[in-house]
């Protein structure tokens, strides 16, 4: 059987799957405190009774030298590790799985699939930042399972934009179903606003707060600290929507401010793609409430634009891909 793991720094989902993708088991716990994760990990995977012989981990952040899914060795995770702080809130936890699933199914066949995989299309000058040329940063690009598994409820069409709102948001522009950019970049700090994170900050402004607050405080307030939660004191979208309707303006104005960051992003991929056939949105705020949907899709450019609200899978796009190389 097939158990794919998908643990976020305030989440564990999980679904065991048999070699025909048939859901046999699933399971999804919040985990507020990190402190408590690696015990209500174990307590998640305590409650699989099914014999697990692959098994398929989300990993946010593959580095410059993996995009496509790994098999994992002592010495691929070591190479991981060295990686993890690229994407802080996400790859500690993703290793934290797989190094815990080592140990209570030993002879599984272990493979980490990454968010990076999808955005390996993306031509040099989507990829790349005006820095010295000595310099090997990139811009990556995250959450590219989902995005490439909602994209494709849109095969015949040859240019989409998708749009996943969640925690961690991100647009991406797609042409003949291969990524050519993405908000996310070099980590998944960088685009949107989102709930918690910043998005796009002027440089400026993170060298006088690493002068104020030193690189630890900086990284814990651009990633934890800022985003609607940074304006509202809220990072929940839908207590964000119950202060609105309460007549909260700060809310209101961290909402709009998240609209608007989205609809600017939109409106620079519809230029590059020369069009959009598509608008797929998706994750929990994407194709959830549709307040955050509505609002964002009121852009005259989309009028001839079919716009779809896709609920993502992860796991079975984890699936498939474990699947085809096992």
């Amino acid at each position: 059987m097939i158990l794919v793991l998908n643990c976020g720094s305030q989440s564990i989902k999980w679904k065991v799957y048999d070699k025909k993708l048939k859901i046999l088991q699933q399971g999804n716990r919040s985990v507020l405190n990190s402190s408590e994760f690696e015990a209500g990990l174990m307590s998640e995977l305590g409650k699989i009774t099914e014999e697990i012989d692959l098994i398929g981990h989300r990993v946010v952040h593959g580095g410059p030298n993996f995009a496509k899914p790994l098999k994992i060795t002592p010495e691929a995770l070591q190479e991981l590790e060295k990686i993890s702080h690229f994407a802080p809130l996400h790859n500690p936890y993703n290793l934290a799985g797989i190094k815990i699933c080592q140990k209570i199914f030993k002879e599984a066949k272990q493979f980490a699939v990454f968010d990076t995989e999808f955005f390996s299309t993306m031509p040099q000058v989507a990829y790349s930042y005006a820095l010295p040329k000595n310099l090997e940063f990139r811009r990556y690009g995250f959450q590219g399972t989902s995005h490439q598994y909602v994209a494709s409820f849109a095969k015949k069409a040859k240019k989409v934009i998708t749009v996943h709102l969640g925690g961690g948001a991100s647009v991406t522009a797609i042409r003949n179903g291969k990524a050519i950019d993405t908000s996310m970049g070099f980590t998944p700090l960088e685009g949107l606003v989102m709930m918690t994170r910043s998005g796009n900050v002027d440089a400026g402004i993170v060298l006088e707060l690493v002068k104020q607050f030193g690189i630890e405080g900086t990284e814990k307030m651009l990633n934890k600290e800022s985003g609607i939660k940074g304006l509202c004191g809220e990072g929940n979208m839908l207590n964000v929507l119950d202060m609105i309707k309460k007549g909260d303006n700060q809310a209101k104005l961290a909402f709009n401010v998240f609209v608007y960051s989205v609809q600017k992003y939109i409106g620079s991929y519809f230029a590059i793609l020369g069009g959009c056939d598509v608008l797929i949105f998706t994750g929990s705020i994407g194709a959830g409430n549709p307040k955050t949907r509505n609002a964002i899709s009121k852009m005259d450019i989309l009028k001839k634009t079919k716009i779809l609200a896709i609920k993502t899978d992860e796991e079975l796009a984890i699936a498939n891909k474990i699947l085809k190389i096992k």
